[in-house]
């Protein structure tokens, strides 16, 4: 069975994170950001969405574990900003529903969402610049960078959250991220 840890970056939508993995069959931990990297033993790892960028844990020591990792709002932020992009303030501001047009087919995370995929995302703050060896795989009309992959060390990130009802192939998402971690 496949093992993933959800690491709590304190945002309101964490615990379904936990629960859809866990509804696909997924055995699932959620586990705070100040787990040392070195307690965990998982097939991969959702760095959940927060509110603060300042109060990450050690989520950016878990970017060396070499399990594929899924960063989802504030954790594709976290990938980002540790990995040498850029982040900042969004003009659109909170939560909404966006159409996000998917620009790799074949990416392993969001290929199988083409050509557009309807989503709730806040872009309080987002990714305004990719850090060096990722391909922006998702954008909309109100955030440049919706999605992004770095397929050859399995790092990955979403704006979005693909753990609510008002985002329609979240669970194909997820399901996607599990396939990964199986690989």
């Amino acid at each position: 069975m496949t093992n993933i840890d959800v690491v709590d970056n304190h945002g309101q939508f964490t615990h379904l994170e936990q629960r859809a993995l866990r509804d696909m069959g997924v055995d699932v931990e959620l586990i705070d950001n100040e787990t040392p990297p070195e307690e965990i033993d998982a097939d991969g790892l959702v760095l959940s969405g927060g509110p603060d960028i300042d109060d990450i844990g050690r989520c950016s020591e878990y970017l060396d574990l070499d399990v594929p990792v899924l960063g989802i709002c504030l954790g594709m932020q976290i990938i980002a900003d540790e990995l040498g992009g850029r982040v900042g303030g969004g003009e659109y501001g909170g939560y909404a529903d966006v159409t996000v047009e998917v620009l790799d087919e074949d990416d392993p995370l969001t290929g199988s969402l083409a050509p557009e995929t309807r989503v709730w995302a806040s872009h309080a703050d987002e990714v305004k610049e990719l850090p060096e060896g990722f391909t922006l795989t998702g954008r909309s009309d109100v955030c440049g960078v919706e999605a992004m992959s770095d397929a050859d060390r399995d790092l990955y990130g979403v704006q979005w959250h693909p753990e609510v009802a008002h985002t329609e192939e979240g669970e194909e998402l997820f399901e996607n991220f599990v396939d990964i971690c199986n690989r």
